[in-house]
């Protein structure tokens, strides 16, 4: 039997025995070289997204907040707001995050090519940014991705559909080989490799049902077929980074992880292998039946909620044996609490979800502001990284706490208006506020949304505030790249 080190036995070894043990390194080492770069673009990509989904969520809120939206064309500014704002705010801004990680994970072959899915992709989101502005189209209010009916919208999605397809091909052929014994490293970068993996079969997915949807089914009918599978993986993909961001912050903060790594490829491992129930939701049931979505809604909640709890846990516990937080750390710490706290309100909600009412907004915008939140962190540990200054300061701390404030305040307010049966996707008039009640609630809903979009350009304002001047020093701390 090995010695234990003698590490383990100092007053820093705070943890049990068991804990102090499993205390792996989850990081990433950050490259130094022409990945930056490209890293640095994607990173731009998701700040323009975040950018103009803030825009666009002021004239959202407002088309919903008693008494303002009286002042407004309500009906159809609602809803082209809405769906830009859903596509820039997480369709975009989440695969951008994917493709700067994917492009530090993988290695430098192919880099032209990953030079021009980022360019596709750009161009794509770029034009779905600007169709409300030159050719509107009809909004149609799909689940996972809504549209707009204009050619230049469908364009620009179907370029940016191109432009993730590449980079998805590149960083499955570029990612990094891992053998069967992990370290914290290695099971980070598993995880990393298969949102990878979930996102091709998102894809797929899309593509086959495009394929078999017959020609005559038109409208909201379509789209919703059409989107409903690659969607549900796509939230494979959003959970898998989100437990990745979750751990690689509790690792910089300084807190002993008590997951093994093991473990934690298991986890990674078992919402991956959820995803493969989706060829055979396709093989199996019709696109359009209700078998073929059951199945699919199976799969999500048994690797997404089975895998999610326990490294949600590990995190709150290494949080917990964390020492205290230097000016670098605590911006990272705020925004993992408040990731964690996020997600959990919108599990919570997802429970108590009956019928179709502002309930359902109410779950995935917690779960959905979650994952921001996660990614949020992220960009704050990795700019140093990517050659810029480390955010710190007041503000910097308290971005992430004023964006989960303001959306807590935003879902508590669809929940209390959901208890009251209003419904979904409406605005104004179409929301049939009867009761002072009603209206409360709504209005919180206002002022949170209000609260939280000031939370996410603040964050627009602190990293390109820390992007303005670069790193200090010629060289880079080791720490840096952890």
């Amino acid at each position: 039997m090995s010695a234990l080190p003698a590490s383990a036995f100092t007053p820093d070894a705070r943890l049990p025995l068991p804990a102090v043990l499993a205390g792996a390194d989850y990081s990433v080492a950050v490259p130094r070289d022409e990945r930056l770069a490209l890293a640095r673009g994607w990173l731009w990509l998701g700040l323009a997204a975040l950018i103009g989904s803030g825009l666009f969520s002021v004239l959202l809120v407002l088309s919903r907040t008693p008494g303002i939206n009286t002042l407004l064309p309500v009906a159809d500014l609602f809803h082209v707001s809405l769906v830009v704002h859903v596509d820039l705010s997480v369709l975009v801004w989440f695969m951008a995050l994917a493709g700067m990680l994917w492009s530090l994970n993988g290695s430098r072959a192919r880099l032209g090519w990953q030079w021009s899915a980022l360019a596709l992709a750009g161009a794509g989101a770029g034009g779905m940014a600007l169709s409300p502005f030159l050719s509107t189209g009809e909004a149609i209010m799909a689940n996972y991705i809504p549209v707009l009916t204009s050619p230049l919208f469908m364009g620009g999605l179907v370029l940016f559909a191109a432009g993730v397809g590449v980079l998805v091909l590149v960083s499955l052929l570029n990612a990094p080989r891992l053998g069967l014994q992990f370290d914290g490293r290695g099971a980070l970068r598993f995880g990393l490799n298969a949102a990878a993996v979930s996102t091709a079969v998102a894809l797929l997915a899309f593509g086959w049902s495009y394929a078999v949807l017959p020609g005559d089914l038109g409208g909201k009918a379509y789209y919703e077929i059409l989107f409903w599978g690659g969607g549900h993986v796509l939230q494979f993909t959003w959970t898998l980074l989100m437990l990745a961001a979750w751990l690689w912050l509790a690792n910089d903060c300084g807190g002993r992880i008590p997951l093994t790594p093991r473990v934690t490829v298991l986890m990674f491992g078992l919402a991956m292998a959820s995803v493969f129930v989706t060829p055979w939701a396709y093989v199996a049931h019709d696109i359009a039946s209700v078998e073929h979505r059951s199945l699919l809604t199976w799969a999500m909640r048994l690797g997404g909620g089975v895998a999610i709890l326990p490294v949600a846990l590990a995190v709150v516990v290494a949080l917990a044996s964390a020492p205290r937080a230097d000016a670098v750390a605590r911006p990272l710490r705020a925004a993992l609490l408040s990731s964690v706290v996020l997600f959990a309100a919108g599990g919570v909600i997802g429970i108590f979800i009956n019928g179709s009412n502002v309930r359902i907004p109410a779950h995935y915008h917690g779960c959905i502001v979650g994952v921001t939140l996660a990614l949020m962190g992220l960009v704050y540990k990795l700019l140093p990284a990517l050659g810029y200054q480390a955010p710190q300061g007041r503000l910097a701390t308290s971005q992430p706490w004023l964006y989960a404030a303001g959306q807590l305040m935003h879902i508590t307010g669809l929940v209390w208006s959901g208890g009251y049966g209003v419904q979904r996707k409406v605005a104004g008039a179409e929301q049939v506020l009867r009761t002072p009640a009603e209206i409360a609630g709504m209005g919180l809903m206002g002022l949170g949304g209000a609260i939280a979009i000031v939370g996410g350009l603040l964050f627009v304002v602190v990293v390109l505030r820390a992007m303005r001047r670069p790193a200090v020093g010629a060289r880079m701390p080791e720490a840096a790249t952890r």
